[in-house]
């Protein structure tokens, strides 16, 4: 385990080499009647085991929709030896259930530590469908959601304490609240938090109907809150039918910017800190959309899933799930990003499928499908996590069961994968590497999804330095 005193920024970039990683794995709209699972996957190009799911912890319920996962402790507690990084913080996106997974026993066997059941988040904060989780320099644990518990949009926070993990109530203060919730990301030097807005989980969560955009069921704000207050202070408009789903600050505690990923209207937008001291937003990429036949609308989004910086601040990534490239782009001009890197690893347009392009505006012609080591990988790039040097990217493929089921059935059939790309850090780049495969079609109990990728030293997308 990377101690707090190795993770502070600097040294983080030189920390080990990541050897496991843990992966939530999902049953839920499979036909699979099997509980969701915490996979212990080895990465260790020395092990004999390389590119195996070495542990499995299944969760004790059905149809829990695990998803993303955060620590009990990270580099927002630097210097406080009291803390350790042991318990990993899984909420439940479906059932609102939060499992607290130890991790600090056995590193290769996690195992469940305790239980936060749906009716604790209802009835202590009116809040359900737990998304983020981020720990604070405080020792709480600090959880977004996604809606109420009736499944409407609500765009609240709940507070875990981080010894007892006892649902502490929300966050928030004052009446004003979002009407959607999502991601969100934090930095007190600015004394702020940024959240995001996905949909109201009654309507987004067993498929996507368009119609829903226009009835003002999908996001289109960054939400921004006071952080010493805890009150919801500014809205930033990104347009309708935007989505914000993935916001990231610069890693430099100092810096006043960052990014937010948007699905539909495939654009990133830089956020920042104006003179008057408010905050802003302008697109600065935009992935255009694809005229085509054969899918659900004529034209096809990118859908940017999942965005991320590299530690050194130099390097944005960011997955196209339908599209099916992942695009690397220097950010050292914040203001304009320039794309130095891309690679095609499926997605809904490869010759050969049931969608023809019939007009492009970047590609030439449709991108061949993808094959490693002779099998040809349903669905498209989704969860991505750069290695702590910048070397190495991560990549699974599904978005989340409901969606995996609408838009790419095959996906949910034979299972998702991880992936590997080689990184060129200096010049930019991106490649595959042929020799990593986890197959998850191949899973003792039957194909199944794999979502967000964590070390368990910490990462790019799980740590916030102050």
């Amino acid at each position: 385990m990377v101690s707090f005193d190795a993770l502070n920024k600097t040294s983080a970039l030189k920390g080990p080499r990541e050897e496991i990683v843990y992966l939530p794995c999902i049953y839920r709209n499979t036909g699979i009647e099997k509980p969701d699972y915490l996979a212990t996957v080895d990465v260790d190009p020395k092990s004999p085991h390389y590119c195996q799911v070495i542990h499995r912890l299944p969760m004790p319920n059905l149809k829990d929709e695990l998803h993303h996962s955060g620590w009990n402790a990270c580099s927002s507690c630097f210097g406080d030896a009291t803390k350790r990084r042991n318990r990993l913080i899984l909420p439940s996106l479906i059932s609102s259930r939060i499992y607290v997974v130890d991790v600090g026993t056995d590193l290769r066997a996690p195992r469940i530590h305790k239980i936060v059941e749906p009716v604790e988040l209802f009835w202590k904060g009116n809040v359900a469908n737990p998304h983020t989780s981020h720990c604070l320099g405080s020792g709480d644990i600090l959880i977004s959601s996604l809606g109420d518990p009736s499944g409407n949009g609500k765009g609240g926070f709940i507070l875990l304490d981080g010894e007892t993990f006892e649902v502490k109530g929300n966050w928030e203060n004052g009446e004003k609240v979002p009407p959607l919730g999502y991601d969100f990301w934090y930095q007190p030097r600015h004394n702020v938090l940024m959240s995001t807005e996905w949909g109201a989980p009654k309507v987004l969560a067993d498929g996507f109907n368009p119609a829903d955009i226009e009835r003002g069921h999908y996001g289109r704000r960054i939400n921004v809150w006071d952080w010493s207050t805890h009150t919801y202070i500014q809205a930033i408009d990104l347009g309708k039918g935007s989505i914000p789903l993935e916001i990231r600050f610069l890693h430099n505690p100092d810096a006043a910017e960052g990014f937010v990923g948007c699905a539909l209207s495939g654009a990133v937008h830089r956020f920042y800190k104006t003179e008057k001291g408010d905050w802003a937003a302008e697109k600065v990429i935009e992935v255009p959309s694809k005229k085509v036949q054969g899918w659900l609308l004529p034209d096809m989004p990118g859908l940017i899933t999942d965005i991320l910086i590299s530690l050194d601040d130099r390097f944005l990534y960011f997955s196209n799930w339908l599209h099916g490239d992942i695009r690397q782009y220097d950010i050292s001009n914040t203001r304009k990003p320039k794309l130095v890197g891309q690679v095609f690893l499926g997605g809904s347009i490869t010759k050969g499928g049931p969608v023809t392009v019939v007009e492009d505006k970047e590609l030439q012609c449709q991108p061949e499908p993808f094959v490693i080591k002779g099998k040809r990988v349903p669905g498209g790039p989704q969860m991505i996590q750069l290695s702590l040097d910048g070397k190495r990217l991560y990549v699974t493929s599904s978005l989340y069961s409901g969606w995996d089921k609408q838009f790419y059935p095959d996906l949910v059939k034979e299972g998702s994968v991880m992936l590997q790309i080689d990184v060129d850090t200096e010049r930019g780049g991106l490649e595959v590497n042929k020799n990593f495969l986890v197959d998850f079609g191949k899973e003792p109990d039957g194909p199944v999804l794999a979502h967000e990728i964590r070390y368990p030293g910490g990462d790019c997308t799980s740590d916030i330095w102050m």
